[in-house]
């Protein structure tokens, strides 16, 4: 569980994570690469919790446990390029660049449940031809997928119910939350707060 000061940090992540004012005055084109490309601050990354996550690949079954954000709040882009491909479409092996703001979520999440427990992922990257595909054969997948941005997960966490792993990242209020008990998974995303 978290110390009284993490619990702090937690609190203020919805504060934390937000550049929504800079995203609003680009295009959305234009706001979506200025968000993916530019590094939050270091004094913003500072206030939260350590930048170590552990994840295992249900579909690669690959495991990575990796710190990409140092004490100070510096990014490590040998880490956060280590992300970039263990997150990749399963299906095509396409890689692109994940969003730290979801990264950061995925952290914040892990840290809530127990920090030790590895983060299962389910799907994160998808490449636009495999999301087609999956529309195509009638699945849930949005045209329009966060997935397809770099910007989305779905994850488990062993040992903990998907309820409670959906309560914990409604209570951060980081990004979206959509909640999918017959796939057993919990999709977090790096767009505006809802849930679903």
């Amino acid at each position: 569980m978290f110390s009284s000061q993490s619990q702090s940090m937690v609190s203020d992540a919805p504060a934390l994570l937000s550049r929504r004012g800079l995203l609003r005055a680009a295009t959305a084109g234009m706001a979506l690469a200025a968000a993916r490309l530019a590094l939050p601050s270091e004094t913003w990354a500072s206030r939260l919790p350590d930048g170590r996550v552990s994840l295992y690949n249900l579909h690669t079954d690959e495991r990575l446990s990796v710190t990409y954000r140092d004490e100070a709040g510096a990014y490590d882009q040998d880490a956060l390029h280590a992300l970039n491909h263990f997150l990749r479409c399963h299906h095509t092996n396409e890689t692109t660049m994940m969003d730290v703001q979801l990264i950061e979520f995925i952290n914040l999440v892990q840290k809530r449940v127990g920090g030790r427990r590895e983060v299962l992922i389910v799907s994160g990257y998808r490449s636009p031809e495999y999301n087609e595909q999956l529309i195509r054969m009638g699945t849930r997948a949005a045209r329009h997928s966060y997935h397809v941005s770099g910007q989305a997960v779905d994850v488990q966490i062993p040992g903990v119910p998907l309820r409670t792993l959906r309560e914990v990242a409604l209570r951060l209020g980081c990004g979206g939350v959509g909640y999918y008990p017959r796939g057993k998974f919990v999709h977090l995303d790096s767009g505006p707060f809802r849930h679903w």
